[in-house]
């Protein structure tokens, strides 16, 4: 099948189309990403990491932060760190972790005072209510976005896999550990299985 036939570029893979960042590169960007990050970074991260500059697919971002959810600490810290690393090594960790909470430490320091001054006013408690929701619209966004990859290649059993842990955590209220216990062996599992089959 030629390779510009149309059902050869409706299944093959994305691939970034952008060099590796440089050191000032992952410092800025992330910097950016925790500047715009009201309610959390995650959906600026993925916004720009995968839309705007092209550092990596869609599915490479989702692997790497189902990776970093794995571990113990802040997913967002973890993320920085492992994306930085594997561009730039120990270096690039660094510059990215950097650049993520540098700006917010200086802003929420400053902000810090200024709330303990004026923290009482009305006001302000609504507009803080306002921005809570925000945060809270945006988080569904870059749920549905990050789905995608599995709606796209129509992964009935990783989306079923998605609804159970959902169910398990968000409904059924189970401890997290013990749902990580049970879904990490049969995510394993099954990928396992898939490329026996493949190969």
């Amino acid at each position: 099948m030629p390779p510009d036939s149309p059902s050869a570029a409706a299944t093959a893979p994305d691939i970034p189309t952008s060099p590796p960042p440089s050191l000032t590169a992952l410092f800025v960007a992330f910097a950016k990403m925790s500047l715009a990050g009201f309610g959390g970074v995650l959906v600026w991260a993925r916004r720009g990491i995968v839309d705007q500059h092209k550092w990596m697919t869609a599915e490479e971002f989702n692997e790497t932060f189902a990776l970093c959810h794995f571990l113990p600490g802040p997913n967002i810290v973890n993320f920085t760190m492992v994306f930085g690393s594997r561009f730039r090594g120990i270096a690039g960790g660094i510059a990215a972790f950097c650049g993520l909470v540098g700006p917010p430490v200086v802003i929420m320091t400053i902000l810090g005072v200024l709330y303990q001054r004026f923290g009482e006013i009305e006001v302000l408690r609504h507009i803080l209510a306002g921005v809570s929701c925000a945060a809270v619209g945006l988080l569904i966004a870059v749920v549905f976005r990050m789905m995608m990859p599995l709606i796209r290649k129509r992964d009935v059993i990783g989306l079923a896999l998605l609804a159970a842990v959902f169910v398990a955590i968000g409904l059924l209220r189970l401890p997290l550990p013990i749902v990580l216990l049970v879904a990490i062996p049969v995510s394993i599992a099954i990928t396992f299985m898939r490329r026996r089959r493949a190969a």
